[in-house]
């Protein structure tokens, strides 16, 4: 049996870091490569964080063994890391045990990796298809994405409607000239080398499209597409700047893409929100800390993680084979970055 040791050597760490990193410390300060390092490594290991016993939550239930499978950087990306925490803090509650945990295009996917599971939780988009195919049935549960394949239970957000509450706002404001400033959510593989596949359409940048086209107002070249870091919000804004637009509003598909798109904006004299007012989506803790604080959608990650280990529970102890298709509401949070729409009362 792996120990935890085991980890902290190959990881060059110590042991109370491998610890903390697992259990999700938030006080613990590492980089995020270090903590990426120690998540590889406990992977490749098959190292099972905590005992194997019976939660005393629920002791006249059998334990459900289930693996979860990590499509994005948790370090580099604090949403995930939330929906994370989500799962994990209801699994005493409902006896269960995260046995294994897989991350696409590095993990060993394999039917023996995966041998005496009976379920897998997926936080983000990979291939159901090659998933379904390997685990063998269909007791998967997809967080923050929904497959085109039938079958799977999923629990997502509204983003439809959060879209189209952010975009009313700003026109009722007076905003007329409003950019968009995205990520391309890319299918991925679950097998290293086997590339990424494209998936039809993002929600949020679909819907932008369609209501601003239904005001007569959609400019193709006030839509700039990368990923959804930091680094990406920073080089699109830097696109919009340098090829002469002049939105007086933005809208951000990531909390962290908006953080690099302020980085830009002070650097080209730009001011938020007095020269362009900036809209964003998650709410990750550190959006109302920003200067200016920023505006944004509520994504509840959390109870997205929760909510997905309840349909795995509700399908292993009832027996349920109909698939569930959640759908959670959010909340527009309207902080100073909005201008004229925070001065008008905003929260």
């Amino acid at each position: 049996m792996t120990r935890i040791k085991d980890v902290a050597e190959l990881a060059n760490v110590s042991t109370a870091t491998v610890s903390r990193i697992l259990n999700n410390d938030p006080s613990l300060s590492v980089s995020g490569e270090t903590r990426q390092r120690v998540l590889d490594v406990a992977s490749e290991l098959n190292y099972v964080h905590g005992k194997r016993k019976k939660p005393k939550s629920a002791p006249d239930k059998e334990i459900i063994r289930a693996g979860l499978v990590l499509t994005n950087d948790e370090a580099a990306d604090p949403y995930f890391m939330s929906i994370r925490r989500g799962v994990e803090s209801v699994c005493d509650q409902y006896a269960v045990k995260i046995e294994s945990v897989f991350y696409t295009g590095r993990s060993r996917f394999t039917a023996s990796a995966m041998e005496g599971l009976d379920g897998l939780i997926v936080l983000g988009d990979v291939n159901s298809g090659e998933l379904r195919s390997l685990f063998g049935n269909d007791h998967i549960i997809f967080a923050d994405y929904q497959p085109a394949e039938e079958g799977f239970d999923v629990v997502i957000t509204d983003f439809e409607s959060a879209t189209r509450r952010m975009m009313d706002t700003l026109l009722e404001a007076g905003h007329t000239v409003i950019a968009y400033i995205g990520g391309e959510r890319l299918i991925q593989s679950i097998h290293a080398g086997n590339g990424r596949l494209m998936p039809k359409e993002e929600t949020r940048v679909r819907t932008y499209e369609q209501v601003m086209r239904d005001k007569g107002l959609f400019d193709p070249d006030l839509v700039l597409l990368g990923d959804f870091s930091p680094m990406s919000g920073y080089r699109l804004m830097r696109q919009l700047i340098d090829q002469g637009s002049s939105p007086t509003a933005v809208v951000m598909a990531s909390d962290p893409m908006a953080i690099g798109a302020m980085k830009a904006l002070q650097e080209a004299g730009i001011r938020v929100p007095d020269d362009m007012a900036m809209f964003s989506f998650d709410d990750i803790d550190s959006a109302a800390f920003l200067n200016p604080p920023l505006s944004t959608v509520k994504v509840h990650t959390e109870e997205m993680g929760r909510t997905a280990v309840k349909l795995l529970v509700d399908r292993l102890r009832n027996g349920r084979t109909l698939p569930m298709k959640v759908i959670l509401p959010s909340e527009l949070m309207i902080r100073e970055s909005a201008g004229r729409v925070y001065n008008k009362g905003g929260q």
